[in-house]
């Protein structure tokens, strides 16, 4: 029986990696009068849906995907939030 998740990936760029997108962002925020924006750092969100037999296994999944091509490991961290949606009756690998 395969369960089906729902996967919420947030990719950052480490801290160490200087951001141009977000520093014009918050120069930009600041022309429009929000002076009160500090630290602006620009990621990316990622939403999928996977199925996979149990958490741990989609999981493992997962992290190899973020590793292997949603995130650049050299200078980007991720995480993500998995939610189970659905069991598939029936299925099979």
């Amino acid at each position: 029986m395969l369960r089906k998740y729902l996967a919420r990936i947030y990719v950052t760029l480490r801290p160490s990696v200087l951001d141009p997108a977000g520093t014009a962002v918050q120069s930009g925020l600041s022309h429009m009068g929000y002076d009160n924006v500090e630290h602006v750092r620009i990621g990316k969100y990622i939403e999928l849906h996977l199925t996979a037999v149990d958490e741990k296994t989609a999981t493992e999944q997962l992290d190899r995907m973020c590793n292997r091509l949603l995130a650049n490991p050299t200078i980007e961290n991720y995480r993500f939030d998995l939610k189970e949606v659905a069991v598939e009756m029936g299925a099979s690998m």
